[in-house]
C-alpha cells in the first residue's frame, strides 16, 4: 500500500489517509469575518468525494485587534457561530473532519493599531533586520487580554462543531513574531531565552486546553526556522516543537516562520528539513506542507520520515478536484 493511503488514528482525531488541506486565505468572508455561502462552498467543493484526511480551516481573527487583512475570517465573537456551525456540518457532510485556525496578527494588523505603515507577511524577506519598524511592545496585561482571546474563540470552535482547533505561530503573525529573536526583543518574561519567547505559545495552550477539554484535539502551526542570520534555528523549532507538546499540543503543523522562505530549497515540502528534525524529537504527528502539486510528491515526503502528514495548498486552492484527481493516478 502507499503511505499516503494508509489511515492514521491517534487518541482523539482519526486519519482516512495522509492528505491534509492546510489553511489557506479566501478572503471570501463578509465585512465583519462572518461566514457567506461563498466560504460554504469553498470548502465543500474540496471536500467533496472524502477524499482529504483533513480540512483546516482559513486563519481566523480572535479579536478586530488582530484582524490581519479584508474579508478575514472571524471567531471573535459569539455572533460568529451560526456560520461556523454551517461550514463545519457542510464539511462534515461530505466526510471529512475539519479543524479551524486561530489567529493574531500581531504587527501585520493595521496602522490604527500599530502606528506603522506595515507590509502583508508575504512580503516579509530574509533581510529583515532587528529593530525595522517593529511596533512598540504589547503591556502584559494585553499578552494576557490576548490569552483569554484564543481560549475564548477555541471555546467557539468547539461548540460550532469543528474537530479540532489549530494555533497559528507561523509566517510573521503575533505567536510567531514572540518566538523569532528578529522581532522578539523584550526583556522580561516573554523575552530572551527561547523559553522565555515561548512563554505566551505555553500559556495560549494552556488557556486553550482549559476551553475545549481533555480530549479536543489541538494542533499548532509552527514556524520552526526562520532561515535567517540571527533568526530563530531548526534545532530552535526541535525545542518549540516539544515544549509545545509537553504543553498540551497534539498535532504539529510546521511551516516556515518570521521569514516565511526557505533560502534553497523550493522543492515539495519546502520546510522538510524542519519538519524532520522535530518528527524525529516529539511523539505527536507532523504535518509538513509547502510545494506539494502531486500526490507522488507527498509519497515520497512520507517514505522519507518527512511529516506523518502532508498538506497540498494551492494546488487544492487552485483545482477543487485536485485530490480526485491524484488519488486516481494511483489507481
Amino acid at each position: 500500500m502507499y503511505r499516503v493511503l494508509e489511515p492514521l488514528e491517534t487518541a482523539k482525531i482519526k486519519f482516512k489517509n495522509r492528505l491534509v488541506m492546510p489553511p489557506m486565505a479566501t478572503q471570501k468572508c463578509g465585512q465583519n469575518g462572518e461566514i457567506t455561502d461563498a466560504v460554504v462552498q469553498h470548502y465543500s467543493e474540496r471536500a467533496k468525494g472524502a477524499y482529504l484526511a483533513l480540512i483546516i480551516i482559513e486563519n481566523s481573527y480572535i479579536d478586530v485587534a488582530g484582524k490581519g487583512m479584508a474579508n478575514m475570517m472571524s471567531a471573535a465573537d459569539d455572533d460568529m457561530i451560526y456560520g461556523m456551525e454551517k461550514l463545519a456540518a457542510a464539511i462534515h457532510a461530505e466526510g471529512v473532519p475539519a479543524v479551524m485556525q486561530l489567529n493574531h496578527a500581531g504587527a501585520f494588523t493595521t496602522r490604527e493599531i500599530t502606528g506603522l505603515e506595515v507590509v502583508a507577511p508575504s512580503a516579509v524577506k530574509s533581510e529583515f533586520v532587528p529593530g525595522d519598524d517593529l511596533p512598540r511592545p504589547l503591556t502584559v496585561a494585553e499578552i494576557k487580554k490576548i490569552i483569554s482571546q484564543f481560549a475564548e474563540a477555541a471555546g467557539r470552535v468547539r461548540s460550532a462543531g469543528f474537530d479540532g482547533v489549530e494555533i497559528h505561530s507561523a509566517h510573521g503573525y503575533l505567536l510567531s513574531q514572540f518566538l523569532s529573536p528578529l522581532s522578539n526583543q523584550r526583556r522580561d518574561q516573554y523575552g530572551g531565552s527561547l523559553e522565555k519567547r515561548m512563554a505566551i505559545h505555553r500559556e495560549v495552550i494552556a488557556a486553550v486546553r482549559k476551553a475545549v477539554g481533555a480530549d479536543y484535539p489541538i494542533f499548532l502551526r509552527l514556524g520552526a526556522c526562520d532561515y535567517a542570520p540571527g533568526g530563530s534555528t531548526i534545532e530552535d523549532g526541535v525545542r518549540a516543537a516539544q515544549l509545545c507538546v509537553e504543553a498540551g499540543v497534539d498535532i504539529l503543523d510546521i511551516s516556515g516562520g518570521l521569514c516565511l522562505q526557505h533560502p534553497t530549497n523550493t522543492g515539495p515540502g519546502y520546510f522538510a528539513d524542519a519538519a524532520a528534525a522535530i518528527k524525529a524529537a516529539v511523539t505527536v504527528p507532523v504535518i509538513l506542507t509547502g510545494g506539494v502539486r502531486k500526490i507522488q510528491e507527498a509519497e515520497r515526503l512520507l517514505e522519507a520520515g518527512s511529516a506523518d502528514l502532508i498538506g497540498a495548498g494551492r494546488a487544492l486552492l487552485a483545482d477543487p478536484a485536485w485530490a480526485k484527481k491524484q488519488m486516481d493516478t494511483l489507481a
